[in-house]
């Protein structure tokens, strides 16, 4: 006989099974209105579990499912928690042979269809060897799917290549490679195949983004996931028994040369997960839930308040060769173009441009800077900006003195010998003198300098790991960075520090919860930058999403508008010559910023939509919308394309009157004009390589 529980609010319900002879089922996710799920094979272990000893069954073939450890796991308990804002349902399970435990997390944030979730192992009266430990595990994708589920289930993935980040493909799943091939009457689970997305090293995006959606073609139905790790993970599709499972985890062994070794009582974490499910809109609806439960993660700080317009002196302007004379041209400009804050970018500690391989211990150059950096940052601060500085704390040059001071044992090694990556070594932040080392570089540039912002750069991926078990020590590592952002966050409270990792190799929201603003890419092409600033919102809140402006005295009007509107719905990172422009042009992009600061408020409650569909990365033609509490606002590019208009459809609105207006428009010439029968924008650019910012306003 099975038991069930149901758990879980009214927007989201999780159901739960089990029996004497089996394990604790993930049956269903419920939403409001759904018919009961019919019984069946499929449903998976709430945790999937693998163990050295025990493996998978013979069916499964290189799939995370039918894991031998987790079939053995029998119901021993559960209990339910609340507070104001969440939701938490404790499952126990154990091994009654071994006395292994596992615990099953499961967490929703009240009015959200989104469940967070992850487990934790405990060894029993055994040492224990874990492989594998899922964060969520679910079969049940293709229960509700009209015909065969390969056609009607379109998988979303983002590809986050550097300098091209955020390329989001839509495909069947028999476009990605996975059919029933007929084999379950047979009374086998399936094809065996699997749709994989694999993460490994230290930089969690440098290949996809930790997330993706599933989406019903026919309902608009979507299941969208991501994994909130900054490190290795896994994200895999298959087939079993006439439905379709979603296994998400951290590091594995088989993937990433991680174990666990596990004494009796000693447990291990694994990395949390979160799902959102919507009963119809697709992938544009899940995105809504998932930004709503993003912005619930967040670790409260001032910079969500502000939004302030971050200066940055690299791209595309002094490009890591700062100095007294360079800088402080700049800064006069930047002040009058309206930033905030200005960030000196890297460079700042070395005497001369070859200083990748000798970083690491974050002293001023006084080459650079005769007068001391001091006199840079106090200008700054005197023309009312907030002064910040870039450091890339994780690494050491191999010519570094720290190099030779610090242990061995502060650095990543494997078989003994240091990693070394393109002329730097790694700190290992869960030794104390490397954690030490930061503490004092963090802690004494912002009490020498005054500053209210650090850009924390990472430009290197060290690999699989340190240690015997590689994957192991570069989980370590990655747990005792987020542990160090908070305690310098704690120590520092006003302290606005930026996640960057070459681009937007760390675009995950184990970081993103922690830190308030986040660099999207390092695209030096302003051509290129709408494909990314566009599809950027499905994946990193539009208020932390940070976008370079990067105007040029050679610019003419339309590229002047092409290099500013794509910033304009996220966060700006105004950078390039502004001390060169004339004053018409430093008009145009002080009219920018102004236009930014006017609404910047509400895009901390805004959710994005794409009136073109998700960008490819040649499309003529990228519009994004943010439907914000006063209207959507609404960035159009026309790139290299013949057409002079398009046409960006708001069904919702059809019917509606509305008012459009341009707020930012470099040319003055877009047209904008709103159909209310049809519920459609036209949107004119009369020249290619041209962009403009609307504000569209229903009458209701």
């Amino acid at each position: 006989m099975t038991t069930e529980l149901r758990w879980g609010t009214s927007e989201l319900t999780v159901l739960l099974g089990w029996d004497d002879d089996g394990p604790v089922r993930l049956l269903d996710l419920e939403l409001p209105g759904d018919a009961p799920r019919p019984p069946g094979r499929a449903a998976l272990p709430l945790v999937e579990l693998e163990t050295i000893g025990t493996g998978r069954t013979g069916t499964s073939g290189k799939r995370h499912v039918d894991g031998t450890a987790a079939a053995r796991l029998r119901y021993a308990g559960h209990k339910e928690r609340a507070d104001a804002d969440w939701r938490e349902l404790v499952v126990e399970s154990a091994d009654p042979a071994t006395g292994l435990r596992v615990t099953a997390r499961l967490r929703l944030h009240g009015g959200l269809p989104v469940l967070r979730c992850w487990a934790e192992v405990t060894a029993g009266r055994e040492a224990v060897t874990v492989e594998y430990l899922s964060s969520f595990v679910f079969s049940g994708l293709a229960a509700r799917v009209r015909g065969h589920w390969e056609e009607g289930l379109r998988l979303h993935l983002a590809a986050n290549p550097w300098s091209g980040e955020f390329r989001w493909s839509e495909a069947t799943l028999a476009q990605r490679g996975l059919y029933d091939v007929g084999m379950v009457r047979y009374d086998q689970t399936g094809s065996k195949n699997r749709v994989a997305v694999t993460s490994t090293g230290a930089w969690s995006t440098a290949e996809h983004q930790p997330m993706g959606c599933v989406t019903d073609a026919e309902t608009g139905r979507a299941l969208m996931w991501q994994i909130e790790h900054n490190g290795a993970w896994h994200a895999e599709f298959g087939d079993r028994y006439d439905d379709v499972y979603l296994a998400l985890s951290g590091p594995t062994d088989r993937e990433h040369a991680w174990r666990a070794r596990l004494q009796p009582g000693e447990s291990f974490t694994g990395v949390p997960a979160a799902v959102a499910v919507v009963p119809g809109g697709g992938f544009e609806a899940a995105v809504a839930a998932m930004t709503r439960y993003r912005r619930a993660l967040l670790r409260p700080h001032p910079d969500h308040d502000l939004l302030p317009v971050v200066f940055n002196d690299f791209n595309n302007c002094l490009m890591s060769d700062p100095s007294t004379a360079a800088i402080l041209p700049l800064a006069e400009a930047a002040a009058r173009a309206g930033a905030e804050y200005y960030c000196v970018d890297a460079g700042w500690y070395a005497d001369s441009d070859g200083w990748w391989d000798a970083v690491g211990e974050w002293e001023e150059s006084a080459v650079r800077f005769p007068g001391g950096l001091k006199e840079v940052t106090d200008r700054i601060r005197a023309l009312g900006m907030v002064p910040g500085l870039w450091l890339e704390p994780e690494v050491v040059g191999v010519r570094s003195p720290l190099a030779r001071t610090l242990p061995d044992e502060a650095f990543f090694r494997r078989d003994g010998e240091r990693v070394a990556q393109w002329g730097r070594y790694q700190l290992d932040l869960r030794h104390p003198a490397a954690r030490s080392h930061l503490d004092r570089v963090v802690d004494r540039v912002v009490a020498d300098y005054g500053l209210g912002y650090l850009k924390l750069d990472y430009n290197i991926d060290i690999g699989p790991g340190t240690g015997d078990i590689p994957g192991a020590g570069l989980l370590g590592h990655n747990r005792a960075l987020l542990d160090w952002l908070d305690a310098v966050l704690d120590r520092h409270p006003g302290l606005i520090i930026e996640s960057c990792a070459a681009g937007g190799s760390r675009s995950d929201y184990a970081t993103l919860a922690r830190l308030p603003i986040h660099s999207l890419t390092d695209q030096q092409d302003h051509r290129n930058l709408p494909p990314i600033a566009v599809a950027a919102p499905a994946a990193v809140l539009p208020e932390q999403g940070a976008m370079w402006a990067y105007p040029q005295a050679e610019f003419g009007v339309d590229e002047t508008g092409l290099a500013l509107v794509p910033a304009l719905l996220g966060r700006v990172h105004l950078s390039g010559r502004v001390d060169r422009l004339s004053p018409a042009q430093l008009a145009l992009v002080r009219a920018a910023v102004d236009a930014y600061k006017s609404y910047r408020a509400r895009l901390r409650t805004a959710v994005p939509r794409w009136p073109l569909g998700l960008p490819g990365w040649r499309d003529p033609w990228a519009a994004l919308a943010l439907d914000c509490a006063d209207g959507h606002r609404v960035v159009v590019f026309r790139r290299d394309s013949d057409e002079h208009r398009r046409e960006l459809p708001f069904p919702e609105l059809r019917g509606h009157d509305a008012v459009v207006t341009r707020v930012f428009d470099a040319a003055g010439d877009a047209e904008a004009r709103w159909d209310a029968e049809s519920g459609v924008l036209t949107v004119g650019l009369p020249r290619p390589g041209s962009a403009v910012l609307l504000h569209l306003v229903p009458i209701r």
